[in-house]
């Protein structure tokens, strides 16, 4: 994971930096430390603190007396979340993309720490999607779980789930199924989505242990919970589509197992964070 996060952080340096910080070369002396402090500007969830430290890291900023939060933790407007001393000329250079790390991560853990919140005492989890940023993936699953979400399927390859157009391509939700079953090992289930009831009752029948509701109504999705329990009470019941915070909960009560929400990784709005510093 180390490599992996290294590339991800240097592949980002080299974007912002890698003709130099000309503006920082030209104001900053060589020989200049500085004490740097990342300040909560609002309440939040932290996540990506490995990578804002790694980003100074790889700069060679001689990064001393680091004291930070753990991800996951909660914080509240105002409060210190890591301090440190370093070359101030690094810091300065490392300082926006360390920030665009952390602010990114600790909204989508801020975010789903709300979505979380609104389930209090419903068994319902929720789950994040494949709805993430291009090489991020790792980082803002980790991100979900730091909001106290649950992971869907990491890729392609690590679970079945036959959606609308595998179902068009395979000749039905039977068939897709059918197929899926006789492609997977025995420890493996086979999640299938659906939009109607007629579908879900199909899908059941077919030999589905996991089926997605999606874009339901309430009321539909009542329906279907309804007809899991009388007719197939191991089948486990995911929903997603306009899960908002104000409509999540609404959702869980129909009695779902599993609400998946892109908005967690695809739209939560940045942490408000600042980076300050002063002369050593």
């Amino acid at each position: 994971m180390q490599n992996t996060l290294d590339g991800l952080v240097g592949a980002a340096l080299a974007e912002d930096a890698g003709q130099g910080d000309i503006t920082t070369l030209a104001t900053v002396p060589a020989d200049a430390r500085c004490e740097a402090q990342l300040v909560a500007k609002q309440a939040g969830v932290l996540s990506g603190m490995e990578a804002f430290q790694r980003t100074f890291e790889l700069l060679d900023a001689d990064v001393r007396d680091w004291n930070a939060r753990f991800d996951g933790e909660r914080f509240e407007e105002g409060d210190l979340l890591a301090t440190f001393s370093a070359k101030t000329r690094a810091t300065l250079t490392g300082e926006r993309v360390g920030m665009n790390f952390v602010q990114h991560l600790s909204g989508i853990a801020t975010l789903t720490a709300a979505f979380v919140a609104a389930l209090e005492g419903l068994p319902c989890r929720i789950l994040d999607t494949r709805k993430t940023t291009p090489l991020l993936r790792r980082l803002e699953r980790a991100a979900v779980a730091h909001g106290g979400g649950t992971n869907h399927r990491f890729n392609l390859g690590d679970g079945i789930l036959i959606k609308d157009n595998h179902i068009v391509a395979a000749g039905g939700v039977k068939r897709a199924v059918k197929a899926a079953r006789a492609g997977a090992h025995h420890m493996m289930r086979v999640e299938v989505e659906v939009t109607t009831l007629e579908g879900f009752m199909e899908a059941v029948r077919g030999g589905a242990e996991i089926v997605l509701l999606d874009n339901m109504d309430l009321t539909t999705m009542e329906q279907a919970v309804e007809s899991r329990n009388k007719y197939a009470p191991d089948t486990v019941l995911e929903a997603s589509g306009n899960a908002t915070l104000d409509r999540v909960r609404a959702i869980a009560e129909t009695g779902v197992d599993f609400i998946s929400v892109g908005a967690l990784t695809h739209s939560a709005p940045a942490a408000d964070l600042s980076l300050r510093i002063a002369n050593a």
